[in-house]
């Protein structure tokens, strides 16, 4: 039977969904409002643990979300966070009859002309949807990337549930105002269901570091791509975990650092555009040390006068210049700071920019404490919950989590290079005027939709 698409099946969809989530959240939400009237201890560890595992069972967004908000400071308990970090974006893979049903759905019912070859086993299961190896009649090898059904229902409902979670913990701690995050996270995943613009997003990236060695982009197969399915050529390459478990030498740990750089931020600093989801599974690495970047779902495309305040912020901080960093925070957004929420939003910036700091070859993090970015999160947010809290603007949000993302990654890689320089190499003249034309160009020759 044909997947139906009609409004009673979206309705059914997001009703079945919020029933499997609402026990974990809305329970969890029941008990936080008993300590709070009657004095009930609230044991947030264990409500962390009931969440990860009904979410952990669960295929689709809730889980994807999980893993994003665990990453970015004070969106989620502390006790939350370590939880929802552990949740593998690899679940189970659906069966081979589903497969074929779903194939047949977009491409027809022939679809298999188009396949001298078609794997019968997931070669990847995420969040969204999963992926087959195939290859082409002409010999061409693929990737073909799947949507689950119903997934814009199960979006839906689960955006709903996430909106619950957040305003739990609104109630708990108040340090980060959260209407933005909400917004910005609801935006992206809303666009991650659209593979006709992830494949847009392929072309764009491509184009970006078409001059960039070392780091290579799956190519879409327009003709064998719809809404729901992303058709690309097969990029051979192994996880990064995998390739750190065969010890490779330091020259090889800073090679594949400084091509996960550059293919981060040579987009971000050249044209605006940031990757926004670090995730390990969103990267492979080749024997030379050759980058694939993958998964282009999430992606973030930011004004370029936010860019000119990204580095005008750096540039305050190294001068400690305060009401330079104030019309930098200006500039991304933040209203209504006091001198005393600006001073601790700079010390969140200063942990940030640090390794750029120095002319010099160094780890990215140099004082041996692998706890030393979560105790100054902790320091930051007690500031901030002191002075009432702050209102991050949605387009902070990736941004930062790229930030603290990639660096988790270069500290794994125990990776040894001259930031300042690497940086310094792409911002050097930056021109706001020059980085709008040439996004506007790229956005336009990729075909790219406008986002939300």
């Amino acid at each position: 039977m044909a997947e139906r698409t009609d409004g009673a099946a979206t309705i059914l969809g997001q009703v079945s969904r919020m029933a499997r989530t609402s026990g974990a959240v809305g329970g969890i939400a029941a008990r936080v409002a008993g300590q709070r009237l009657f004095g009930i201890k609230n044991d947030r560890g264990a409500h962390a643990e009931e969440l990860k595992l009904v979410l952990g069972g669960l295929k689709g967004p809730l889980m994807k979300v999980a893993q994003f908000l665990s990453t970015i400071p004070d969106a989620l308990p502390a006790e939350y966070a370590a939880e929802l970090a552990t949740l593998q974006a690899n679940a189970p893979s659906m069966g081979y009859a589903f497969v074929k049903r779903r194939m047949a759905s977009e491409l027809g019912a022939d679809w298999q002309k188009h396949f001298a070859e078609f794997g019968h086993e997931a070669a990847a299961a995420a969040s969204l949807g999963q992926v087959h190896r195939g290859r082409l009649q002409d010999g061409t090898d693929v990737a073909c990337k799947l949507q689950y059904p119903d997934m814009a229902s199960v979006v839906e409902a689960d955006l709903r549930q996430l909106k619950l979670a957040m305003a739990v913990y609104r109630r708990m701690d108040n340090a980060i105002h959260q209407e933005d995050i909400y917004t910005e996270l609801r935006e992206r995943l809303r666009e991650e269901l659209d593979y006709r613009r992830e494949a847009a997003q392929q072309r764009l990236y491509a184009a970006m570091l078409a001059d960039t060695e070392g780091v290579s982009v799956p190519t879409p197969i327009e003709h064998l791509s719809t809404g729901r399915l992303l058709t690309m050529k097969w990029l051979d390459g192994q996880a990064l975990l995998r390739r750190l478990e065969e010890q490779p030498s330091q020259d090889s740990r800073n090679r594949i650092a400084t091509n996960l750089f550059h293919a981060w931020y040579r987009p971000l600093y050249g044209y605006g555009v940031i990757h926004g989801d670090p995730h390990l599974g969103n990267y492979q690495v080749r024997a030379d040390d050759h980058l694939n970047l993958l998964d282009f779902g999430c992606i973030r495309v930011f004004p370029a006068r936010f860019i000119q305040g990204v580095i005008e912020l750096y540039e305050a901080v190294r001068d400690n210049d305060t009401d330079r960093a104030h019309h930098a925070y200006s500039i991304w957004g933040f209203t209504g700071l006091t001198r005393e929420a600006l001073d601790v939003l700079n010390q969140w910036a200063a942990f940030l920019y640090e390794p750029l700091m120095q002319d010099r070859v160094r780890k990215i993090q140099e004082n041996g404490d692998p706890q030393f970015g979560r105790k100054v999160a902790e320091g930051v947010h007690a500031g901030l919950k002191r002075i009432g809290g702050v209102k991050p603007p949605r387009e902070f949000v990736l941004m930062d989590r790229a930030a603290i993302g990639l660096g988790s990654v270069f500290l794994r890689l125990n990776a040894e290079l001259n930031w300042h320089r690497l940086f310094h190499e792409l911002i050097e003249n930056f021109s706001a005027e020059a980085l709008a034309s040439r996004q506007a160009a790229a956005l336009g020759a990729a075909g790219v939709p406008q986002a939300a």
